[in-house]
């Protein structure tokens, strides 16, 4: 019996003599669904593009006729400056607010979570409404002491244009936004990296501006990109404050004298979609300017110093090996105890 377990246990089996194993055939799966599925897409493209082409309404002429003409161009000028002046102001106000949110302060703290409350609570559309009657609200602005007569005091008209209000109103809410994806960028880096920074002797603007934020970007930048491709569509909404200059309430203008709303709103549409395309690409070699040394790390690290095999002298008096210092003295190798030494 226990001769019986040993040969089962493996103790005392004798090794097996190898034989080389014949080379894996791999059969590639075949998936007849995907192939049809994407045959009926192909297909349904093709019919649509077809159809888009020879539909009446369309008016694929018209289209060609306003989509470089001046007024277009120009008001695509407008949507853009409202775009670029609305997200650096959100920019720099969000991480404000994402500062404040992570203060230690409860009352710079609570100011922070009400502006959030506020701006993320109402829409877009009721806010811009809002700053178009701002002049309405606040016939004057003035600077002075509380309860005296201002120093200086000038009517709200005429500082505050349409043009100004809607940067205004769109810059507000997307800093309330912007704010969120800041702070999400902030704690997504670990805590120790603040400590090791502060272990250094770093102060807080170094080490928020070495530390924190070239690793935070990585995660602050794709969501930016969302919210700036995001603001050049919103900026379709000013009409509410009113101000009228922008691409899409141009086209509806051109379109409400020519009664072919069909073809502006394609030039509309192409004007939004060439830009948004542009958009995206910056927004890709951002991520790929901020993602360098994630996960490129080589399989085999290699000593930045080449290592050299320590040569034997000769023996003391013992037998034990010897060999030079630097000063020309012998060295003992530790042979019998931590430390070593005779």
């Amino acid at each position: 019996m226990t001769e019986q377990a040993k040969g089962a246990s493996g103790s005392d089996s004798k090794p097996q003599p190898f034989y080389e194993s014949e080379p894996i055939e791999a059969v590639k799966l075949k998936h007849p669904g995907r192939i049809v599925l994407a045959v009926i897409l192909a297909v349904l493209a093709v019919l649509f593009i077809i159809d888009t082409a020879q539909r009446p309404a369309f008016d694929w002429p018209e289209v060609g006729k306003y989509l470089f003409d001046t007024r277009i161009f120009a008001a695509a000028g407008y949507t853009l400056q409202l775009t670029v002046y609305s997200m650096v102001i959100a920019i720099i106000l969000g991480v404000s607010i994402a500062i404040m949110r992570l203060s230690p302060n409860p009352i710079v703290k609570s100011v922070a979570w009400v502006y959030l409350w506020i701006f993320r609570g109402t829409p877009v559309y009721v806010q811009l409404t809002f700053w178009g009657l701002f002049a309405v609200i606040y016939p004057t602005l003035g600077i002075g002491i509380p309860f005296m007569d201002p120093i200086f005091e000038f009517e709200t008209k005429a500082i505050m244009t349409a043009f100004t209000l809607a940067i205004v109103g769109l810059a507000l809410n997307e800093a309330a936004y912007m704010a969120e994806i800041v702070r999400a960028g902030l704690l997504s880096v670990d805590k120790g990296q603040d400590e090791a920074a502060v272990a250094l002797g770093l102060g807080w603007w170094h080490t928020m501006t070495r530390v924190i934020l070239p690793q935070a970007m990585r995660v602050i930048i794709p969501p930016t990109g969302n919210e700036v491709i995001s603001m050049l569509k919103t900026t379709s909404l000013v009409t509410a404050v009113p101000f009228t200059l922008e691409l899409f309430t141009k086209q509806k203008d051109i379109a409400a004298v020519t009664y072919k709303p069909v073809p502006m709103l394609l030039v509309a549409s192409i004007w939004y979609l060439v830009i948004t395309s542009i958009l995206m690409v910056g927004q890709y070699y951002l991520e790929k300017h901020f993602a360098k040394g994630v996960g490129q790390r080589p399989d085999v690290m290699k000593p930045s110093l080449e290592t050299g095999a320590i040569t034997v002298a000769g023996d003391d008096e013992r037998g034990y090996p010897t060999y030079p210092g630097a000063g020309g003295d012998t060295i003992l190798p530790p042979h019998n105890r931590p430390g070593g030494g005779a």
